[in-house]
């Protein structure tokens, strides 16, 4: 390779190598490659362009010397040398930008200069032996000696920068992606999170929060059911009235149903004075039951007559209360297992389990963890008064490679100590807990940094998508994929995919 470059090209793909090899954002990168086209080799007014394999269109995304934002200039297929190049595959010289009809100077920066003198160089951006992308600039005519060697010098460079355009890509596809989720209509919460499994949880919110179905929440322990019951309530109609949380699993057994329905005065010692019960004081608005597999046989038929006739008699008391609640319930079980066992009545469980909504747990929403975790730095930072504003690199490894048995509950735990522990702005890596930086449940400790995790997520919801749409047949998802039955049987063991859940649904 060294035979057919200068000293000084070797000292420009070197510059750019290293460029590529560090850490940073993708677009900041990409700008500091045709910087070193640039300053070393003369190459001025780079443009790094996009391929949208959708559409075929090409847009300009990075841009060097030339006054022009990212997705500003498009070009259609096959459009101009850009459009042709993309098109092709095709790599293209023009020594005299003055007598070519095939340049369209689109962004205009070459008005004012005399074109004759220009020469502009123009080669595909590839990808596993895809176009992703297009690199042009342009040169002075005079300091060109051999146009052949000028592309296969630009083309070298395009061979490094061809897994960071598709990247970047894959970034730009994401933010495409989230804003059209953000314009389409989201009901209004706290929750934060753009992953799949939250935005389907908040598409089922959204379906159900308008009616008075009785909502089932599934999750673990720390995934945020509290969450989701108050965004059901604040996207109901019964917005205006109460939300009551009673936690089922905090609670004695003796009181539990004193606390639900309420009790008369002198209804058991230490009944002093009449009092109303939960489902009263939420009258008009919801009642959330948190961990409901919890309740006692007795407090669970009590349950089922609320949900039958919408009424009930308060503890000592022969008076009936009619009510008009919303009962949203939550539980860290698996009540069908519960009922199987004798634990929990079938004909509840049925009751209660009218509209399911299931949370996924942090550790199947990758692309989540950093949004929670930039979140909680901000938050904490102002409670606590401090200045830490962001995270470092290696502490981001340590938080995407976690397994987070704790969810959310317990990512908002270690944010917050990080911050008390961070002496500048930064939370390092030694800020996080001890039980972050040892091995992981699945096995040895592998580093997984912000990029990796976000594509990784994103490839995930591909194949499963695909899974889906084939049923789960294998060989039809990997031409749905455009990629071969092995590698795509490698992908779906590598994220631990059951393709057999998926056939016949």
């Amino acid at each position: 390779m060294s035979s057919q470059y200068s000293y000084i090209e070797l000292k420009a793909l070197h510059e750019i190598a290293r460029v590529l090899a560090g850490s940073g954002f993708l677009k900041d990168q990409l700008s500091m490659v045709l910087d070193v086209l640039s300053r070393h080799l003369g190459m001025e007014r780079g443009m790094i362009s996009i391929l949208d394999l959708n559409t075929g269109k090409v847009w300009i995304d990075i841009a060097h010397g030339v006054d022009v934002a990212s997705g500003e200039v498009i070009y259609q297929p096959g459009e101009g040398i850009t459009g042709k190049v993309a098109q092709t595959g095709r790599p293209m010289a023009i020594s005299d930008l003055g007598d070519d009809a095939l340049f369209l100077d689109r962004t205009g920066a070459r008005k004012r200069l005399n074109r004759e003198e220009l020469t502009f160089l123009c080669v595909p951006v590839f990808f596993h032996e895809h176009v992703v992308g297009v690199l042009s600039t342009d040169k002075l005519s005079q300091e060109v000696q051999d146009l052949d060697q000028e592309l296969r010098l630009l083309s070298a460079v395009a061979e490094l920068i061809g897994p960071v355009v598709h990247f970047r890509s894959v970034e730009d596809e994401n933010l495409r992606l989230k804003k059209r989720l953000a314009e389409a209509k989201r009901p209004k919460t706290e929750i934060i999170g753009r992953s799949k499994g939250i935005n389907e949880v908040l598409r089922l919110v959204d379906q159900v929060a308008d009616t008075n179905s009785t909502v089932l929440i599934f999750g673990e322990t720390g995934t945020g059911k509290e969450m989701v019951a108050q965004t059901v309530h604040d996207n109901s109609r019964r917005a205006k009235g109460r939300l009551v949380r009673v936690n089922c699993a905090a609670m004695p057994e003796s009181l539990l149903e004193s606390e639900l329905f309420g009790h008369e005065k002198g209804a058991f010692t230490g009944a002093v004075a009449r009092r109303k019960g939960c489902f009263e004081e939420a009258q008009a608005g919801t009642i959330f039951l948190d961990e409901v597999g919890e309740l006692s046989p007795l407090a669970q038929a009590k349950l089922l007559r609320v949900l039958q006739e919408r009424e009930f008699q308060p503890l000592g008391s022969s008076r009936v209360v009619t009510v008009d609640v919303r009962i949203i319930t939550a539980t860290n079980k698996d009540l069908e297992a519960e009922v199987a066992r004798g634990n929990f009545r079938s004909d509840l469980f049925f009751r209660l389990n009218v509209f399911p909504v299931f949370i996924p747990p942090l550790r199947e929403r990758g692309s989540d963890i950093l949004l929670l975790a930039d979140y909680f730095v901000l938050k904490y930072a102002g409670e606590l008064e401090r200045e830490v504003n962001r995270i470092a690199t290696s502490a981001i490894d340590l938080l995407m490679s976690y397994h987070w048995p704790g969810n959310v509950r317990e990512l908002e735990n270690c944010i917050e100590r990080a911050v008390l522990l961070a002496k500048g702005n930064t939370i390092e890596a030694h800020h996080l807990p001890p039980s972050l930086q040892m091995k992981s449940k699945e096995g040895v400790f592998q580093p997984r940094g912000k990029l990796e995790a976000l594509v990784g997520n994103f490839e995930k919801d591909l194949i499963v998508d695909a899974l889906k749409d084939t049923r789960g047949n294998q060989s039809q998802a990997a031409r749905l994929l455009g990629t071969s039955k092995r590698i795509f049987q490698y992908k779906v063991k590598k994220y631990s995919i059951d393709f057999k859940r998926f056939k016949g649904s």
